[in-house]
Order: structure tokens, then sequence, then C-alpha cells
């Protein structure tokens, strides 16, 4: 697979699939090597210079006033990361962690964190070779960034902490070893490069914006099989209808239904019906499937930007000089400025993970009250009874909807947005944070409640859609059915449902629902 180059510029969400997910192997770019090396020659013109500047001759954080000689730089940083690497709970999945890497080491190539080049090359080369961080999943207030989480990556650097390898978990020290890559001795900078900024919620986060995109299209696709036993009509889908609402959400979501019950057989059995409206939870999936696809597209956006924004303090800009110029002096260097500033605040990142929870909710509320509809003998249109014969002897899918019910409860706690909240850290030097990670732990929980809800609706759908035999489904709703059956056989009489629900979740979440949109 040819090698992704990092240059802190243009790293996109398939980029960040493709290396996170399919193991693509990264590299600095030649280009961003030169922007990097000429930040690092200011930092250390400033350290031989004995200049003050923050995190670089100082103390971090409330001991910012601290002046540190040149002579103990290096013990500082190793003293920064050890003392920031205090992260507690479970660990991140490896995944997380190899987005963290390359989200490090994307940020770091910008050329503004003033590291050396073979900071940014061990982050490669453990992304390349496998080495994942054992990180806390807890301890981060979300400024100065992911302080806690990004200690415990930069830990393995210098050979401590603890990391995966090969399927073991181990010292950091051990895993470098076996890996075959040397660790390193962090100079003057580095450390508060390393730690500061906003990489655990954005990678979490952006990991949950992958399957919050396939969750949304098997939604698309599992709604129109419910509506069509609901015998539904899709004149609501019809394009004028939204393009007289031009969300492009909503716009998509309507084709998407149009496409799903095109050729169906069991819409022709009620075309010429009385109804004239359904209810709101079939007749508006285009205005509220398509409203979180929308969101899904701001959460895109502003995941994107940060991927390849400089997101440490303080940052250092290098004066600009002329292609084949000669060396510069350290007069020259000393022209370069370290500005201090709060690019690390994780507030952008935080809304947007919290907006993601909130419209992902919904997802999983209007799926619950489609699958009501269909157990619910008032509101099924001649669907037996909790779709199941011999209702009384056989409760069907009557616990399955509670299973929904509650599900969709919990994501309303989730929902609460995060950044609302604020807490004092650091002597109030930190005074309003913006619990970026909780908003990021959080939405892990809603994607994995909104997988299980879809996943009973797909369920029900099934069953109702068996019910209704020899009518079918069009076809793109009959390949979404072989996916269906191909894990979970129609319920004759009652059994558990937990390893059905289970099943058809991977099944949603390994993206074969989604595909028969494709």
């Amino acid at each position: 697979m040819t090698a992704l180059h990092l240059n802190g510029n243009d790293l996109t969400l398939e980029d960040f699939e493709q290396v996170v997910l399919h193991r693509q192997p990264v590299l600095l770019e030649t280009a961003a090597r030169a922007r990097v090396e000429q930040a690092r020659e200011v930092v250390d013109a400033l350290v031989a210079g004995d200049r003050v500047a923050y995190a670089i001759t100082t103390g971090v954080g409330q001991l910012a006033d601290v002046h540190i000689s040149s002579d103990q730089a290096r013990e500082l940083q190793v003293n920064v990361v050890r003392s920031h690497a205090v992260g507690v709970g479970e660990p991140l999945s490896e995944q997380e962690s190899r987005a963290m890497l390359l989200l490090r080491a994307n940020s770091l190539a910008k050329g503004f964190s003033g590291v050396r080049t073979v900071v940014i090359e061990t982050l490669c080369n453990m992304l390349n070779r496998g080495v994942h961080p054992v990180i806390p999943s807890q301890g981060s207030v979300g400024a100065s960034g992911d302080l806690a989480p990004l200690s415990h990556l930069a830990l393995v650097l210098i050979g401590e902490g603890e990391a995966w390898f090969e399927g073991r978990r181990m010292s950091g020290g051990e895993a470098m070893k076996t890996a075959q890559i040397a660790t390193i001795r962090l100079e003057a900078k580095e450390a508060i490069s390393l730690i500061n900024g906003t990489q655990a919620m954005l990678a979490v986060g952006s990991l949950a914006l992958l399957e919050a995109r396939t969750l949304a299209t098997t939604a698309d696709v599992v709604s129109a099989i419910s509506l069509d036993t609901l015998q539904g009509t899709d004149v609501a889908f019809d394009e004028r209808i939204h393009k007289a609402r031009p969300h492009a959400g909503q716009i998509l979501v309507a084709r998407h239904m149009r496409a799903m019950l095109e050729g169906s057989a069991l819409r022709e059995r009620h075309r010429s019906c009385k109804r004239v409206q359904d209810a709101y939870s079939m007749r508006c999936i285009p205005q509220v499937h398509g409203a979180i696809r929308d969101v899904l597209d701001y959460a895109r956006q502003v995941f994107e930007v940060e991927m390849n924004s400089a997101v440490d303090n303080p940052l250092v800009f290098a004066k600009p000089r002329p292609e084949g110029s000669p060396k510069a002096t350290i007069c020259d260097l000393l022209e370069g400025e370290v500005l201090s500033g709060g690019n690390f605040h994780g507030e952008p990142i935080a809304f947007a993970l919290d907006f993601l929870a909130i419209s992902l909710s919904a997802l999983a509320g209007i799926s619950e009250r489609r699958i009501e509809r269909m157990v619910n003998p008032a509101l099924s249109e001649g669907l037996p009874a909790f779709l199941t014969s011999g209702a009384g002897l056989n409760s069907g899918f009557m616990m399955a909807q509670v299973t929904a019910a509650a599900l969709v409860s919990e994501n309303k706690v989730l929902g609460h947005p995060a950044s609302v909240d604020s807490i004092t850290t650091s002597g109030n030097k930190e005074d309003y944070v913006s619990m970026g990670m909780t908003a990021a732990l959080k939405l892990k929980r809603v994607i994995q409640n909104v997988a299980y809800v879809l996943a009973i609706e797909a369920l029900a759908a099934a069953q109702a859609v068996d019910l209704l035999a020899p009518l079918k489904p069009g076809k793109r709703a009959q390949r979404a059915m072989g996916e269906i059956r191909a894990v979970s056989p129609m319920l004759t009489v009652d059994r558990s449902l937990a390893p059905d629900i289970a099943k058809i979740s991977e099944v949603i979440r390994h993206g074969k629902l989604a595909a028969v949109l494709r």
C-alpha cells in the first residue's frame, strides 16, 4: 500500500480511515520536514541564548513563571510527561490509540511546534509497525487539550508506560524494542508539544463519525422496510416536496427512500387506500434523518479543520528564509517568534461532539417509534400483535421494543451536552475548559445504543416482511433482508432475541445494510 505523506495541511476523513482502520503506512513529507526543522532551529537558539519562552525555558501551567536553565531542559521534558500521565479508567481501543498517533504526527508536521523531525518520525514508525500506547480514557478536561491521554502516549516514545504490540500488552520499552523502534530522549519544548492538544477527543470523535455515517445510511434502509410493512405511502418522498425545502440531507434521504421502495409489491397492495397521511415517524423520515446527516457534515468540517491544525502551545513562527539563502545566524533565528495562545482549547470539537450525540439520539428515537408501530396491534395496519403467531402463548417482539425504549431513554441522558460544563484546574490558570473528552466518551455510548436500536428495528421489519409473504419489498430491501436472515432466522416461536440483536448490530456496524444503497 502506498504511504500517505503527512504535511499537517490536507489530511481528510478518508485518509484518517485508511491509516487507522486499514493500516495504510505514513511518512513525513519532504516539504513538511523543512518547515519542522526551521521551527526547531528557533527553539534551539532560544535555549542557547537562555531567552525566556513558555515551556521552553520555563515550567508549565501555573509554574510558567519558574525559569528553567538550559542544563535542566531535558529533565523538564521527562518530568512533564511523567507528571501529566495520570489517566484512569478503561483504556482507549487500539484503533483510538492509532488515531491519536496519526493526528498528533500530522499536527506536529505542520511546522509550528518546534519539535525535531525524529519525534514525528517515531510516531510514524509506531503507526507503521503497530505499537499502540495503552491510554486510559478518563482524566482530560479538554484544555490545555487532552493532557493526560497524550502524556500516556508520549511515555511510550521515551520507553516508559505501556503499549499493545502484536496482540500483547507490555511495557512501552519492550514494545518499542520488539518492534525495532528506537526510543527518543526529549529535548526542549518537545514534551509540551506532544501532550498539549486535542488529539484524544478528536480521535474518538472521528472514529465515532465514521460509524455514525454508516448508522445514518442503515437507518434509511431499515426505515424504508418498516414503512413498507406498515402500508406507508411513498408520496411524502416526492422530489418536488424536498426541493421546496432544499436541505442537503433531507434531499438525499428522500432519494434513498424512493430507491428503497422502488418495485415494492408491498407498496402496490395499498396504493389505492384512503389514508391521506402517515405518522411522523414514517412521513418525516427525510426531515429527521436528513437533519442528522447535516449534523454529520458539520462535524466532518470541524474535525477536518482540527486534523490539520497546530494545537499545542506555544507555537513557533520561524522567520521566512528565501530558498537557497545561506544558513541562518543565531540573530536571524531569534527574530522568529514564539507566541503563547490557546489553540489547545477543545471547545470547537466539544460542541461538535455534543451535537453528534444529540442528533444520533434522535436517529434512535424515531426508530423506536417505528418499532412500536410494528408491534402494537392498534397501530400496525393488519400485522399480528407483537409480530408473532399465537400471541399470548408467544410474546414475539414485545420485549424487544422495551429494550429499544430503554436504550432511547438512556440516550436522552447521554445527550445532555458536556460542553456546557466547566471546572477550574491548574491553580485557576485554566479556569474555563471544554470537557471535550467527556463529550467524546458519551458519544461512543450513544453510537452503541443507536446500533442496537436499529438492529431491533431491522429484526422487526424483517419479521413483518416475512409475515406478509408472498408479497415482497423492492430489490434493495430484499438484499437487506438477505443480510438479516443470513444471521437471524424468522421468529416462529419465542426464543431469546438477545443473540440476534447482537449479531444484527455487528452486521450494521460492518456496513452490510448500508451497502444496499451504494
